[in-house]
């Protein structure tokens, strides 16, 4: 008898930790966006100018180290194409970001370093006012590959501060203009760091 009132109060004790265990997080992050210099096909030139963000994610624990992840980012930028050494274009660009990705993370005490992969959609939308000097813009979007890595810090176990890097991968966008096609891809770097909540 004694057996199995000990084995039910650490069976009942296992399961109110469990269930104690935060398995989910949101974050909310600040961004930065850079991009490279392309040199394309039909010698069009393109680059982006830096640009602010921001970065909302939902992470769902698989394991103590594996975790779902779906991602959603904003901000707005300047693309620059030169085409030949005849013609400029000057789009001014919102962002998007939704992206779903698998994350191996690893703890050290307060710190907890991550990696992480996947793959969603980058979608580049023309702003038309005076950062934009072509009216027939469109719309461009894409599949793009996501992979990067970060550190988080435990503030509480509640909370922490999350830094990484985030690499897209995507094919430069042309805006619906077949001059500015250069059949190349690039990758975005994007530098976040925000705070997460567990629950």
């Amino acid at each position: 008898m004694k057996k199995t009132m000990l084995l039910g109060v650490l069976m009942l004790s296992a399961a109110a930790g469990y269930a104690q265990e935060s398995r989910q997080d949101v974050s909310f992050s600040g961004t930065g966006i850079f991009g490279p210099t392309i040199h394309g096909a039909a010698n069009v030139k393109q680059s982006m100018t830096g640009a602010l963000g921001l970065l909302m994610s939902y992470r769902y624990m698989l394991t103590p180290r594996s975790a779902l992840q779906l991602s959603y980012s904003f901000g707005q930028d300047s693309q620059n194409y030169v085409v030949g050494n005849a013609y400029n274009y000057r789009i001014h660009s919102r962002e998007q970001e939704a992206m779903g990705a698998y994350v191996f993370g690893l703890t050290f005490k307060r710190y907890n370093p991550f990696a992480e992969v996947g793959v969603g959609t980058l979608i580049f939308t023309p702003i038309l006012d005076s950062g934009t000097d072509h009216l027939g813009t469109k719309g461009s979007k894409g599949v793009a590959g996501l992979f990067g890595g970060g550190l988080a810090y435990e503030l509480s176990p509640s909370f922490d501060i999350r830094a990484e890097y985030r690499g897209y991968l995507t094919k430069t966008p042309s805006f619906g203009l077949p001059d500015l096609v250069t059949n190349r891809y690039e990758i975005i770097s994007v530098p976040t760091i925000g705070v997460a909540y567990h629950f």
